[in-house]
């Protein structure tokens, strides 16, 4: 790609621009974004790559899956490698024909100078593509993910400048992929948590929900919020979704599961030392 001499302009996403796109992205994208950004080449500061998903009816667009592109990148100028990233979305596609791409992805903290370089390229791929960034280096004490699309400014016949809007970004994930993914923005982590941690967890987080909804029904009731109709709808579908079960039925069908937890981690650790024992049983046998 050759050299670029547009200004590049970042804003949030509180602007009123582009806020009828959006943008939803799945956990596996962010986690291969970060193991491509720790096998990295040693002189490179920052990894990019393509996204593959799709766009839903409502016009949001699902990023789902996720590949890195091989580039060299300077002060004014980006080289992609462009055979590289071809061959890999027809890999991917010959596996799921419903991805295609929806735009690509970067490491670090907003966008640069070579953003505009490489979001040109990418527009000419797919119409409106997402620029989705991931803070890889924590610089504001988290891994901060935020998606951008782009519009060109310009001047008469002249473009000028190359402006990204920052629009609203979704992370749908599960609780067991949320409980990794919480252990991944950690700037310090001793051990990975085990399953009962990670229940232990998402039980704590639960519970700082029903707090938070507990002062918010109260707060609407002693007339201190304003009442809105919409999360009241929320609470009430969360209420009716509870099974009406007597403490001491619900405190037995937490037992049972518990017990039933237990059981299989204790027949999986002996299935491991059998498995070792095995091993070591034949490597003594060969040596004799």
């Amino acid at each position: 790609m050759a050299a670029s001499d547009r200004t590049v302009l970042q804003f949030s996403s509180s602007s009123s621009s582009s806020q009828s796109l959006s943008a939803r992205v799945h956990p596996l994208v962010v986690f291969n974004i970060c193991d491509c950004y720790v096998r990295r080449p040693d002189q490179a500061e920052r990894v990019i790559g393509t996204l593959l998903g799709s766009v839903l009816p409502d016009g949001t667009v699902d990023i789902r899956n996720s590949y890195a592109v091989p580039h060299n990148e300077s002060v004014d100028q980006v080289a992609l490698d462009i055979e590289y990233h071809h061959n890999m979305l027809i890999s991917h596609q010959k596996v799921n024909p419903k991805e295609v791409i929806v735009g690509w992805y970067s490491t670090g903290l907003g966008v640069t100078g070579g953003s505009a370089l490489i979001h040109e390229f990418y527009s000419r791929e797919v119409p409106n593509p997402i620029h989705l960034t991931v803070d890889t280096g924590f610089t504001n004490g988290e891994g901060t993910i935020k998606a951008y699309v782009s519009n060109n400014l310009s001047l008469g016949d002249r473009q000028i400048a190359a402006q990204f809007q920052e629009v609203p970004l979704d992370l749908r994930m599960v609780e067991a992929e949320r409980v990794g993914f919480d252990t991944l923005k950690s700037t310090n982590v001793d051990k990975i948590p085990s399953d009962l941690e990670g229940m232990e967890m998402s039980m704590q987080h639960l519970l700082a929900l029903i707090d938070d909804i507990y002062r918010y029904v109260d707060d609407v009731v002693e007339g201190r919020v304003a009442p809105d109709n919409k999360i009241g709808r929320f609470v009430s579908d969360a209420v009716g979704a509870l099974p009406k079960l007597p403490p001491e039925v619900f405190d037995k069908l937490v037992n049972d599961s518990l017990q039933d937890h237990l059981l299989l981690l204790y027949l999986s650790s002996i299935t491991r030392t059998q498995l070792s024992l095995a091993e070591k049983l034949n490597t003594a046998a060969q040596i004799l």
